[in-house]
């Protein structure tokens, strides 16, 4: 195809769209809609100079995945000798996401093109005799011994760092990087302030050593469906999760807090889960409707004795008849066995309000006779124990989390942590018993 062609199918995407059967043959259509450098946004191509690491650390959706795979497949054609690392937090990632997924290697590379994926070898192989080998950051010591020229790691701030496991599986990923002239890595990820990641942060601009692309979901606006920008910005616009998730910025956390934003993410479990044997929703009631929110939490201990965070229900400046009635239908809804709610703020006036919007809510009220934070400390200790999972993502409570700090500081979102509380009476009485002292349970 002629530069000029070219440059002019470039620079005039409408035109693509409207005119491309007609202007092209056959040979010429695949050259154009295989083309990745035309289609592509800058911050997915790699970058100029001689790095060792491109560090792509964007929001959810940004397009991390298609780029990784599109370096992948063209260090593969040209490089018909390379021997190239996929590295996921679990071998079902790296072949569901960075393999068979709909941005995968198997969906960006052209039928000509395309490689043979021998699953019972972990292992990817180009026409042309490129190779890649599937690896579980999980497994780490299967990283000692290969020897690579490439490597593509996804989501590595996913990668389980207990005793130290993520940061092993990269050094031993970096020891065997020996092939080829210039070895290099792709690390594309999803920022959360995990060792790693933070390591890597701090090797940036070191003589071009780690090169840095940041970026936000809404870069990638056009190729996402509208109902999912408008969800996600409803849901986390303004929160610190938000930032992180969708905007792409690396959060602190608050120096002591007893939440932080690993802990929690170490704790994530959005699968479904066993079957719960006792659901309770902790309501932590607001002194006005003018006031803080309703903090209302659901939670459920599992038939595997670990608690879960099932919901949300917080109503933010709500009547009590209106935070009563979020109350009562989160209750229904989950089948709550109980509803535990502070009594501290009119404990006559809450029961009245919540018998009122449903007399047969089993309610208890209890009084608390410490501050928030330190009846949040015995249940932070549970989280560290690994007795608690978070079944799905809770912008604002899991913010309210991050900013409590030990001695009675709050420094979260809000004057004060009502979700927070919520979820601490709702995990006290699943956990620690119906007085609430710092007992844990111990396998």
């Amino acid at each position: 195809m002629s530069a000029d062609r070219l440059d002019f199918l470039r620079h005039d995407d409408d035109r693509i769209a409207q005119d491309l059967p007609e202007m092209l043959d056959d040979s010429e259509r695949d050259a154009v809609l295989w083309n990745w450098p035309m289609w592509a946004r800058t911050a997915q191509l790699s970058p100029h100079g001689d790095w060792r690491v491109w560090l792509i650390m964007a929001g959810r959706g940004f397009g991390k995945t298609r780029a990784g795979s599109e370096w992948v497949r063209m260090i593969a054609e040209r490089d018909h000798a390379a021997r190239i690392a996929l590295v996921a937090a679990s071998l079902h990632e790296a072949r569901s996401v960075m393999v068979e997924g709909e941005s995968g290697l198997m969906a960006v590379c052209p039928p000509h093109l395309r490689p043979r994926y021998e699953p019972s070898l972990r292992r990817i192989v180009w026409p042309g005799g490129a190779q890649a080998l599937l690896y579980s950051a999980a497994e780490a010591e299967a990283l000692r011994g290969p020897q690579h020229s490439h490597a593509w790691c996804d989501e590595i701030a996913k990668w389980d760092d207990n005793q130290g496991q993520a940061r092993r599986c990269w050094d031993n990923l970096m020891l065997g990087l020996r092939l080829g002239a210039a070895p290099q890595i792709v690390a594309t990820t999803t920022p959360r302030g995990v060792p790693l990641v933070r390591r890597l942060m701090a090797q940036v601009g070191e003589a071009d050593d780690v090169v840095l692309t940041r970026g936000s979901t809404l870069e990638n606006a056009a190729n996402l469906p509208g109902r999912f920008i408008a969800d996600v910005t409803r849901e986390f616009d303004g929160t610190l999760l938000g930032r992180q998730e969708l905007d792409g910025e690396l959060v602190d956390d608050l120096p002591g807090a007893l939440w932080t934003r690993a802990l929690i993410e170490r704790c994530r479990d959005p699968s479904a889960g066993p079957a719960m044997k006792r659901i309770i929703v902790g309501v932590d009631p607001p002194a006005s409707a003018e006031g803080d929110a309703c903090g209302i939490v659901v939670c459920g201990l599992g038939d595997d004795g670990v608690a879960r965070v099932l919901a949300d229900a917080s109503v933010e400046k709500a009547s009590p008849e209106r935070w009563a009635r979020a109350v009562a239908e989160a209750a229904h809804g989950w089948s709550a066995d109980r509803i535990v709610a502070e009594a501290n703020q009119g404990g006559a006036m809450v029961e009245a309000v919540l018998r009122a919007a449903n007399a047969a809510l089993p309610v208890r009220l209890v009084h608390a006779t410490r501050g928030k934070v330190a009846r949040a400390e015995p249940v932070a200790a549970l989280y560290e124990a690994g007795r608690v999972r978070h079944a799905g993502l809770f912008a604002r409570l899991e913010d309210e989390l991050c900013g409590l700090l030990p001695g009675g500081t709050y420094q979260g979102p809000g004057r004060s942590p009502d979700r927070a509380d919520a979820c601490v009476w709702a995990l006290t009485e699943l956990m620690l018993g119906r007085a609430g002292e710092p007992r844990i349970w111990i396998d």
